[in-house]
Order: structure tokens, then C-alpha cells, then sequence
């Protein structure tokens, strides 16, 4: 008899779990405890409600993962623990499918192995990293595509803790060809709220909000010295300028975007647009800056943004601006590639894959096509592709893989783990 078989995407940020086969996940939530001013104990995020009505503003977070690895498998098991009983999921009668990052160490695989056979008594376990289960999903949804005819495209997976370039092949990563950026949603988060909290109000405790304001209000800028000088300018000149109402904790728990239809007026800026004032009026502009920032009416619990909204995602393509001693995304891509034989440069340029959370800031593909094309050899042709779901990719790809029938044969059983442990184990996941 086939058990089932859970599809665990166990990111930094959000846990994706649910049963192979399907196309969506059972539950979506974020893979922390926390706890809010109102309560004296560490609270789960409910799986049963998308909405949770509880008020996070100044919630303290506890996150078993840290820069993308397990550093507290304590607080992991306990969050599982949770998971798998809201959802009904008998471990025991159950295979696992994992995922787990690039570059694990041996001693983090370990922990995960002791809590999958030990504590949870799974049946079988197969452990996969995002980008070859990102990979397969795209290559199962266009069977004619280059993707799916070469077997290898180049997956940029831009997730919670860091960003990858990995060269897939045959369903296999090339480790040795991947790059990793140490930066992703939680650090652009931060960075928000370093801005905000200098401008205009102290918001450096508030990670739930600022990832809110982060994922409505943030863009990617096309033109980066041409859109700071807009953000300069006053009144309705200033297509960026919008305002986040915070939660007041009585009529309303979760903050919000003042006015939706003026955080959307960047989208009428075209590439070739430029800003209409001339010289001596933008340095008049630049000289009223301090004066527009003492506006800032603390009374009405909101705050506008303005050049934050595009310079936040900014990080992901300059982290030099930062004084962090990285290469930006494109540069990342190029020597992925590079690292790989020359006969997969032309497939993997035309086959580039955008999967994770941080993929979702609009103009992202477009930015990164504009950044590409001067720094990639003009005989090749750069293809980029955003999964419909980026957050949802990997975790379709892993539910792919676990109803194939060749599933079953590539997993680990718990009594060839008890048998020959867990570094003899491994091996069979080619990490």
C-alpha cells in the first residue's frame, strides 16, 4: 500500500505543506512562533485561517531558520508538531518531501534527519532543493518549451534569506555552478524599516507591517537616476509619493494603503520617460527636502513613502550601494553560467526561470532582461520566465515529483536510516 506522501516546503519565511498530487498546498504559513503585546506566550500562526484576526503590531517573532538553514530544530519540531496535527497528517503512515537549501551543512542534515525518522516518525524521506523542483514544474507545464526539451534551464530563486542562481541539468543542480546572494526578503525588509524609522516614525519592532508595506507599495525601478529625481518633487509631480495608514489597534488591526489608485501612478512612467522640470527646478526641489520631511504629522498614524518604494528592491541588483561586498543579481547570473560548459551558455540564457517571494516586485523581470543584455554575449538570446506563482513553484514541483512513480525508489526508509544513519543516506540525494 502507497502512504501518502507530504510535500514539506520548509522556507525561511513561509512553510508550504500539503499532499502530493495536488496543485496547491493545504496551508501556507509563516515558519515562526510569535508573540503579540496582548498575550504572555509564544502563539502559532493559525493554519486554518489565511486572515488571522490577531493584532501583530509590535509582535515579537522567534524563526527556527536563520539565513536559510536550521539553527533551532527545537523550535522547528514544535512548529510542525502544530502543523501536522491542525492539518490531520499522520507522520507515521506518511512519506516526506523535503526541501532544503543548497550548500547544507552536514551537521544541519543531520538535525533535519533526527527530526524527520525520530521525532516524527516518518516512513521514507526524499530531500530535493528548490531550484531542480522549480525546474521540473516549469518544464511540466510547457512540454513543447526549451525548458522542457533541453532538461536545463537556470533558476533564480530570490527567496526569505538569500537569493541563488543555480544551473539545473537533467533535473539535477549543478552545485558547482551556483551563486548565492546573502540577501532576500527579510533583509529588504529591514532595510524599510531602517528607512521608514529615519524619515518619518520609528517602526524598527514592526516586521509584520513593513513586510506588508513591502509587498504593496515596492517596485522595481527601470531608471533609477531618473525616478530619484521624480521622487524629489512636491505635490502631484511626485508620481511615487503615497501614504500607509498604521493599525490604530481599535478600528482596524492591520495597517493599509491610504489611497490604492495613487500607489499605482508610477505605472504610467515608460522607460523612455524623463522628468519634465529642468535643472535650477529640481535643485530647488532638493534644497525644500528638510522642510517636506518636518510634515510628517505623527498625530495621524501614517507615513508617506516616496524614493523607499523602488530603493528597497534596488538592493537585490547593487548590494554594493549597501557597502556589502557582493556581486548584484545580473553579474550573479552571468557567472552561474560561466561556470558551466560552454554548449549550455545559449539554453541556459534563454531558459532563465524567476521563482520565490522577492521575484514578485513588479518590472522585476524587466529589470533584470535590461541588466543582462550589456553583460551577456550578443549571440545569445535571454529568455526570462516568471513562474505563475512564484511562492507556490518549488512546493508544485515537489508535489509533481512525489506522485511520479519512481517516487517511492528514491526515497530513504526509516529502517535504512536506522541501519546505515544519516550520511550514508544522503548520498542518495546526490547533495
Amino acid at each position: 500500500m502507497q502512504s501518502n506522501v507530504v510535500v514539506l516546503d520548509n522556507g525561511g519565511g513561509l512553510i508550504k505543506v500539503g499532499l502530493g498530487g495536488e496543485r496547491d498546498p493545504s496551508t501556507i504559513i509563516p515558519n515562526c512562533l510569535y508573540r503579540p503585546l496582548s498575550s504572555k506566550k509564544w502563539l502559532h500562526p493559525s493554519p486554518t485561517s489565511s486572515d488571522d484576526p490577531l493584532d501583530l503590531t509590535s509582535a515579537s517573532v522567534r524563526r527556527p531558520i536563520d539565513r536559510g538553514y536550521l539553527i533551532n530544530p527545537d523550535l522547528q519540531r514544535d512548529i510542525w508538531s502544530h502543523l501536522f496535527s491542525s492539518l490531520h497528517i499522520p507522520p507515521s503512515q506518511s512519506s516526506l518531501l523535503l526541501t532544503e537549501p543548497l550548500f547544507t551543512l552536514p551537521s544541519i542534515q543531520r538535525a533535519t534527519d533526527e527530526l524527520v525518522f525520530e521525532d516524527f516518525n516518518f516512513s521514507a524521506l526524499y530531500v530535493a532543493d528548490s531550484p531542480s523542483l522549480a525546474h521540473l514544474y516549469e518544464a511540466s507545464l510547457r512540454p513543447t518549451g526549451i525548458v522542457s526539451k533541453a532538461q536545463c534551464s537556470l533558476v533564480v530563486d530570490c527567496g526569505f534569506s538569500f537569493t541563488h542562481a543555480a544551473p539545473v541539468f537533467q533535473n539535477f543542480t549543478i552545485n558547482y555552478a551556483a551563486k548565492r546572494i546573502d540577501l532576500g526578503g527579510k533583509a529588504l525588509t529591514n532595510y524599510l524599516k531602517e528607512l521608514v524609522s529615519y524619515r518619518a516614525v520609528n517602526v524598527m519592532d514592526e516586521t509584520f507591517l513593513m513586510d506588508d508595506v513591502k509587498e504593496k507599495l515596492c517596485f522595481v525601478s527601470l531608471d533609477v537616476p531618473r525616478d530619484l529625481k521624480i521622487a524629489r518633487k512636491s505635490g502631484k509631480d511626485n508620481l511615487f509619493r503615497c501614504t500607509y495608514v498604521l493599525p490604530d489597534g481599535v478600528t482596524h488591526t492591520k495597517g493599509y494603503v491610504k489611497n490604492p489608485d495613487e500607489a499605482q501612478r508610477y505605472l504610467t512612467l515608460t522607460s523612455g520617460d524623463q522628468p519634465a522640470q529642468n535643472k535650477e527646478l529640481d535643485e530647488l526641489q532638493v534644497t525644500e527636502t528638510p522642510k517636506d520631511r518636518k510634515k510628517t504629522d505623527l498625530t495621524k498614524n501614517e507615513f508617506d513613502l516616496t524614493n523607499e518604494r523602488f530603493l528597497v528592491p534596488e538592493m537585490i541588483f547593487h548590494p554594493a550601494d549597501l557597502g556589502m561586498n557582493q556581486a548584484g543579481l545580473a553579474e550573479c547570473i552571468v557567472r552561474a553560467v560561466n561556470s558551466c560548459h560552454p554548449h549550455l551558455h545559449p539554453v541556459l540564457y534563454e531558459s532563465i526561470i524567476l521563482t520565490g517571494g522577492s521575484t514578485l516586485f513588479p518590472r522585476f523581470a524587466e529589470r533584470i532582461e535590461r541588466e543582462l543584455r550589456p553583460i551577456v554575449p550578443d549571440c545569445y538570446q535571454v529568455k526570462i520566465t516568471t513562474q505563475e506563482d512564484p511562492i507556490l513553484g518549488v512546493w508544485r514541483g515537489g508535489s509533481l515529483l512525489a506522485s511520479s512513480p519512481d517516487f517511492e525508489a528514491m526515497c530513504v526508509t526509516k529502517s535504512e536510516y536506522e541501519e546505515l544513519g544519516s550520511a550514508r543516506c544522503r548520498r542518495r540525494f546526490f547533495h
